[in-house]
């Protein structure tokens, strides 16, 4: 069972990456892209990002874009978030 403070932090990397693809990420229109889970390590090291896509079609461009996008994503994440370590998106 994971700890209250893995938990909040999870919750938290959730909200601040759900915001960010919203306002940061262009993709396709019709495209919708969600944070279904973050798992993040008990270390605080990595954070592990679960998303869910519809339509399932655009899976395959939307894991491209996002892997393309991802050190934006990191920087992002890491001008909002105070806390430390920060996690690492996997």
């Amino acid at each position: 069972m994971a700890s209250l403070r893995l938990e909040k932090v999870n919750d938290l990397l959730r909200e601040e990456l759900g915001s960010i693809l919203a306002t940061e990420v262009s993709l396709k229109s019709g495209v919708l892209v969600t944070i279904a889970k973050v798992r993040t390590t008990p270390n605080l090291k990595d954070a592990h990002i679960f998303v869910s896509v519809f339509p399932e079609q655009e899976g395959v461009y939307v894991m491209k874009s996002l892997e393309r996008e991802l050190y934006a994503l990191q920087g992002a994440l890491n001008r909002r978030l105070r806390m430390r370590p920060l996690p690492r998106i996997v």
